[in-house]
């Protein structure tokens, strides 16, 4: 986080070096998209309009709106010491349903073809006990 810019008060945010940079760029876009106005001046209706407009116009995942959600509600709580009531009234971005790829018979016999030694071994192991990755590797 850029302390030396007085964005976040030195000390302020115990996070890791990526979190803070994260913060930092979230808080300036929520900034940048009400014209540079300062967070003191708004509130949850500004708060709830930058969230909707991430989900619908730039239509970004559920994990990233609530990275920007977190980044805004550290900025009020702990830098600007204001308390947010409500500001659940925006457009959620949609989780994505992730199906998983299931290789058929014959592609699962191609990929163990092309292996040999402690790669196969251990590709068969995984492929037909359901072991994890590193569960195999302590083997």
């Amino acid at each position: 986080m850029r302390y030396e810019q007085g964005i976040i008060p030195k000390g302020c945010l115990r996070h890791s070096i990526r979190t803070e940079d994260t913060y930092v760029n979230w808080i300036r876009r929520y900034i940048f998209f009400h014209n540079k106005r300062h967070p003191k001046d708004m509130g949850e209706k500004e708060i709830a309009q930058f969230l909707s407009h991430l989900a619908v116009n730039r239509n970004i995942s559920a994990s990233t709106q609530n990275q920007a959600l977190c980044a805004i509600v550290f900025l009020y709580k702990h830098v600007l010491k204001i308390d947010l009531e409500n500001f659940g009234d925006f457009v959620w971005a949609k989780k994505s349903k992730k199906i998983p790829v299931v290789f058929s018979p014959n592609e699962v016999k191609a990929i163990m073809d092309h292996l040999i030694g402690t790669y196969k071994l251990m590709a068969l192991l995984l492929y037909g006990s359901g072991l994890r990755l590193q569960e195999c590797l302590r083997l």
